[in-house]
């Protein structure tokens, strides 16, 4: 099982990145493009990327013209986020169940399951908390998280994976709480084992985000299914990506 610090270490790893390298910046771009263009933001608009990483979805926020502050865990990930960093883009390293600006942002975004890793709901809150804080009154929030149901449905239960002579073995299991996903790192020359990593991610519902965001003055407005902003079906849909507003 993962310890409760699994994602400082994961993240910041050389492995984790070489896994996700597909996650490229025309995927972001063209996921911010749809976004963007739903909810029209004002030229210059204030925006907080949360668990930015190293800021493919800042990158694409701040070329469109909007002034983009991200925050990540990962001192590794910021380190290099920053180099592309000038007077509209700035990154921080800054763990979100910790207060961040207050009343300062217009928008602020989660993007591609980048939540649901603490251990106690208490934790989640808090970082419900910070976002909300950071934004003004009327400012909106987009959160894109897995959709529980057609995860639990549609399950890989084992990948195997080789990228630059590392072979990757991954094993995907849930209880009633978490869905998990252990990482098995081994020189593929060799077969030695070279780390080992379990990701833990909360089952997190509609209803559970809606009670969390209401306890921070935040409504929810709309929900999508997918990075198209089609129509969220609870058992079809394989993303859910909810739109709040700061109430007051």
């Amino acid at each position: 099982m993962p310890n409760e610090t699994w994602f400082k270490d994961w993240f910041s790893s050389p492995y984790y990145h070489l896994l996700y390298h597909n996650r490229d910046d025309d995927e972001a771009f063209s996921f911010i493009t749809t976004l963007i263009d739903y909810l029209h933001p004002q030229p210059g608009a204030n925006m907080l990327d949360v668990a930015c990483g190293k800021g493919r979805h800042s990158k694409a926020l701040a070329e469109m013209g909007f002034d983009v502050t991200g925050i990540d865990i990962s001192f590794t990930s910021v380190d290099e986020a920053k180099e592309s960093e000038n007077e509209s883009l700035h990154f921080y390293q800054h763990d979100m169940r910790l207060p961040f600006w207050i009343n300062y942002f217009d928008y602020a975004f989660n993007f591609f399951t980048s939540f649901g890793y603490f251990k106690t709901r208490r934790e989640h809150d808090n970082s419900i908390r910070t976002i909300a804080q950071s934004l003004k009154s009327n400012g909106v929030f987009v959160m894109d998280y897995l959709n529980v149901h057609y995860a639990e449905n549609n399950e890989e239960k084992a990948i195997n994976k080789e990228i630059d002579g590392i072979r990757f073995h991954i094993s995907k299991w849930h209880d009633e709480e978490h869905f998990f996903k252990q990482i098995q790192i081994t020189d593929a020359s060799s077969n030695a084992l070279k780390h080992l990593y379990t990701e833990r991610v909360a089952k997190f519902s509609l209803g559970d985000f809606t009670e969390m965001l209401a306890y921070q003055n935040m409504q929810v407005q709309e929900v999508f299914g997918d990075y198209q902003l089609g129509r969220y079906d609870v058992q079809k849909s394989p993303r859910m990506i909810i739109l709040a507003k700061k109430v007051r």
